[in-house]
């Protein structure tokens, strides 16, 4: 759902119903510095760090970001720094922060359960993520977008106290010696590590193939898998052999693409059906081939509790109810390379003219490339930041063709995108998977919005 949409209101709202509710994992830093920066209302996030165990980290943290009554709207929001290898302690403690806040939150005021969804490809933050996730009792952690085959490794070595290290994809590394990101929990709590428990893995897989290799090759425990089909928003896998696109422009899938279901049912493990499932028929044709469930995604990111905002939420309605919606599978759009799903909405970066008036930037950082410098030093490139920039990184200029900032745009999905000095604000870009045509499907009679309780009763009727 991109980030924050699936939010802690959100995940606590679908635990409470008695499913696994999951939060996005992506961007929690800056999130909560912009919800600190607006005032924090409600109180949560100060509500959620006062439980934090290590009170003067949780304090630097508050007192840094948090504004009384709110920014003023044409106020930029303050910047996090940007992610390296070497976080640095400012960064390493929002990082832990934000993600116990989030799971702390989904997880207050009732006994379900919760989960938090990581994206392989944005690796530095990952460890302090998890960390943090874990300090709050986490109890599944779900990663897909790549192959997170060291994932349950660190899940065991933080539970059982220990640092754990991670390796990061470095471009154009001539050294033999793979390029490391490191947290060690007992530097980090000062010598006085909380007893964890260790989060169940379930890993996000599009392919029989990709699961074979976690399951026996993982250097940990793999605990089941999320098979996710390419009509699900957010990343999709990229198509299986070379890439063909169709009239529209946007990757052509085929049978080669569609999951063996004999081989996972071989695998014994766990599987959850994801991509075009929220539908009753669909949750027992799921159950009736071997799977434990079923992932919602697009269905829950425009009811109420989601924290898209209100007007986009109510286009996309809209556009629901008048048979319009247009999901495009767009090639270019995120700097990882994977296909992205793009919902076109009037005034957004899926609007091509409104994309091209964009300014690049990039100044939150979650998408940046390691890549090594000629000296052997590391540096840090985006396909989606200002050309000349990635170029006079040594980026070829091709890559930059149509990728746009996810970063900004998705916080400003939030109703959040940084203020600009030309005036207005950074703009949205909605990521849904193609069952957004159909979520108004859910609006009781009457109303002209649903619920997460609306969705969950439809599926399990």
């Amino acid at each position: 759902m991109g980030v924050g949409v699936s939010g802690w209101p959100l995940a606590n709202a679908v635990a409470r119903l008695g499913q696994l509710g999951v939060v996005s994992g992506t961007g929690l830093g800056p999130l909560i510095t912009r919800r600190l920066q607006l005032g924090d209302p409600g109180g949560h996030v100060r509500r959620a760090a006062s439980n934090f165990p290590f009170a003067d980290m949780a304090s630097r943290v508050v007192n840094r970001y948090f504004i009384e009554g709110g920014k003023q709207e044409a106020a930029r929001y303050a910047l996090t720094p940007l992610p390296q290898v070497e976080l640095g302690a400012s960064l390493t403690e929002l990082t832990v922060l934000a993600n116990f806040v989030e799971i702390f939150l989904a997880r207050e005021g009732h006994a379900g359960v919760v989960g938090i969804n990581y994206l392989e490809k944005v690796q530095i933050p990952t460890l302090a993520s998890i960390f943090g996730a874990m300090l709050a009792g986490v109890d599944y952690i779900l990663m897909g977008a790549g192959i997170p085959r060291f994932i349950p490794g660190v899940l065991d070595a933080f539970a059982a106290g220990k640092a754990a290290e991670l390796r990061i994809d470095l471009e154009g590394s001539t050294s033999s010696e793979p390029l490391l990101s490191q947290f060690d929990p007992v530097a980090f709590c000062r010598g006085n590590v909380p007893s964890l428990k260790r989060p169940q893995f379930l890993a996000i897989v599009s392919s029989a193939t990709l699961a074979m290799t976690l399951a026996r090759k993982s250097n940990g425990r793999v605990d089941g898998f999320i098979i996710e089909g390419a009509t699900a928003g957010g990343h999709n896998a990229p198509p299986r052999g070379p890439l063909q696109l169709n009239e529209r422009g946007e990757p052509i899938y085929g049978p080669r693409d569609l999951p063996d279901m004999d081989k996972f049912r071989e695998l014994r493990l766990p599987f959850y059906m994801a991509g075009g499932y929220a539908e009753p028929q669909k949750l027992a044709e799921a159950l009736a081939a071997g799977a434990s469930g079923i992932q919602v995604g697009t269905a829950f990111a425009f009811c109420d509790e989601s924290s898209i905002a209100p007007d986009i939420k109510r286009q996309a309605i809209e556009l629901s109810l008048a048979h319009q919606a247009d999901v495009f599978t767009d090639p270019a759009a995120s700097p990882t390379g994977f296909p992205f799903k793009v919902l076109k909405i009037h005034g957004t970066l899926s609007d091509q003219i409104v994309y091209e008036d964009r300014t690049r930037v990039c100044d939150l950082g979650y998408l940046r490339r390691a890549y090594q410098r000629p000296d052997g030093t590391i540096g840090y490139r985006c396909p989606a930041e200002p050309v000349d920039q990635y170029v006079a990184k040594g980026g070829n200029p091709a890559d930059t063709d149509g990728r746009k900032c996810i970063c900004n745009a998705l916080f400003g999905t939030l109703g959040m995108g940084q203020a600009l000095a030309s005036g207005g604000h950074e703009l949205a870009l909605v990521t849904a998977g193609d069952d957004v045509a159909n979520v108004s499907r859910f609006i009781p009679a009457g109303r002209k919005s649903y619920s997460a309780a609306d969705v969950v009763r439809y599926l399990v009727q």
